[in-house]
């Protein structure tokens, strides 16, 4: 879910965000989550434009989970591009310290989820309790419809938790 993502995030910024003096202490919580729409947004706006090959691709590793693999790859240098812009209009940092921040927690974070998903017992829940298709139907369709009352997906969505549950063994 969304909390599981900020915790993700959370865990991935002490040094980028909280112990950085050109964040004030006071917006350490906001940049964070800034961070972590960024990252949902990127992910819906990739679901949207239907790139789901790429997506299942980052999801599986495929483009390996190194920072600099997954910083190369186009959907998390599409999401680092659009949170480096938040986080320099929302909080007046600069281009290169926003730039840093991102390049420190993004990876991590993008990381940590990968290898959840594709770190043993098979399913969309591993670790610690990350759950991707939830993430994905979160909010009344965070991608796009998510689901009604029954389970299904919503008209206009995409079920990618379904998609993607299959793809790692579960759902």
């Amino acid at each position: 879910m969304l909390e599981q993502l900020f915790d993700l995030v959370q865990q991935n910024s002490q040094q980028a965000v909280v112990q950085n003096p050109a964040v004030p202490n006071e917006h350490n919580e906001e940049v964070m989550n800034t961070l972590t729409s960024s990252i949902t947004g990127g992910l819906q706006e990739q679901v949207q434009s239907g790139n789901i090959g790429g997506l299942m691709s980052l999801f599986g590793g495929e483009s390996g989970t190194s920072a600099a693999s997954l910083l190369n790859n186009p959907i998390v240098a599409s999401i680092a591009t659009n949170a480096i812009g938040a986080i320099v209009q929302k909080f007046g940092l600069n281009s290169q310290i926003a730039g840093n921040i991102v390049n420190s927690v993004l990876p991590g974070v993008l990381g940590a989820v990968i290898g959840q998903l594709n770190g043993g017992g098979g399913g969309s829940s591993v670790g610690n309790g990350f759950d991707l298709g939830s993430l994905i139907q979160t909010g009344g369709g965070l991608f796009g419809g998510g689901s009604d009352e029954k389970g299904k997906p919503a008209s206009g969505g995409v079920d990618l938790g379904g998609m993607l549950g299959g793809l790692f063994g579960g759902k």
